[in-house]
């Protein structure tokens, strides 16, 4: 098949069966990999169709600019949408972020921002607050705004929902994944539960993050914030993509056990992935007594692993973190 440039070749990613790390649960278990996108991520999806909208009703137009706040999949995905109409693309991101993931922006063509990870979003420092000044201060901007932008859902509501339903051949009867701006989970869920009133929808969220404690109570609780390393798994403000009436139930789940899943996924299915991934893995493990036999589950597995090859792929990263203890090994003669 030929293609006319490489934004043709998003969406339609294989649901993968998921075997050697799932022998203890007794549903079936499916992860659908979004790495198999050309910028290795679901954020692919959000980023063609947040900018297709914007084109067509005139918010961006020839040699404007982007500009957006990212954790650095849906900026890359803006990135290599940008060289290819021939957007300027300006991104805000947070200290957090990985070397590979920067590294990755910058070959890209963007232009990177970087802000503290500790600045709380009301601070002008926080990279939300950047990203917005960012677009009122460049002449032709448009600020995606990924968090609030409703074409975020949407993208997935029109493709990989309906992508899971055929996939599963509508057997599917439980889909769980990382919960960030809540485009992925509640796109793809929403649909889903159109087809299926009974489907299970649950949503995974850090230690640090505020999405749990709110879904649960409706409060906005300041408390619950502090740094954690994970990317693309919990937020520090409630998105306008998060449908939390739609979510059963949150997990939360830890830094460590993430990054170890994600870690067991390369060794025992062939599969690098991202640290959402690991956290998705990790949430399915913590609620296994609620599923049967009868169970067909889904995963969302957003990006690829080699976007934290100096992160938790790495050894040394790992032992710094105190995620694992360093190990001798001798070399055989």
């Amino acid at each position: 098949m030929v293609f006319n440039n490489i934004l043709e070749t998003i969406g339609k990613t294989p649901l993968i069966r998921l075997n050697n790390v799932v022998m203890h649960i007794p549903a079936t278990v499916y992860a659908k990999v979004e790495a198999f996108n050309p910028g290795l991520s679901a954020k692919d999806r959000i980023a063609l169709h947040m900018i297709e909208r914007a084109e067509r009703l005139g918010k961006l137009k020839p040699g404007g600019t982007v500009v957006d706040a990212t954790s650095g999949n849906t900026g890359f995905s803006l990135a290599m949408i940008s060289a290819i109409r021939g957007y300027r693309c300006v991104l805000t991101v947070t200290s957090k972020i990985s070397e590979d993931k920067l590294n990755n922006l910058k070959a890209m063509g963007a232009e990177v921002v970087l802000c503290p990870q500790e600045a709380k979003p009301d601070d002008p420092n926080s990279y939300y607050r950047k990203a917005e000044q960012l677009a009122k201060d460049i002449p032709g901007a448009f600020y995606v705004n990924q968090n609030f932008n409703l074409d975020n859902g949407e993208a997935h509501y029109l493709s990989t929902g309906p992508e899971i339903w055929e996939q599963t051949q509508g057997k599917v009867t439980c889909l769980i994944g990382a919960a960030s701006t809540g485009g992925t989970l509640c796109g793809s869920g929403r649909y889903l539960r159109e087809q299926n009133p009974d489907l299970k929808i649950i949503g995974v969220d850090a230690f640090g993050s505020v999405l749990k404690k709110y879904h649960e109570t409706g409060i906005y609780d300041e408390k619950e914030l502090y740094p954690y390393r994970m990317e693309g798994t919990g937020k520090n403000i409630i998105p306008g993509n998060m449908d939390f009436e739609l979510i059963d139930k949150f997990v939360k789940v830890t830094d460590k056990d993430s990054a170890l899943r994600a870690r067991e996924l390369a060794r025992s299915e062939g599969m690098m992935v991202g640290y959402s991934s690991g956290a998705a893995l990790q949430g399915l493990e913590q609620i296994q007594d609620e599923l049967t036999e009868n169970d067909v589950v889904v995963l969302l597995f957003s990006d690829h692993g080699s976007k934290y090859a100096t992160k938790f792929f790495s050894d040394k990263w790992m032992i710094e973190q105190g995620f694992m203890e360093e190990q001798k090994t001798e070399v055989l003669k």
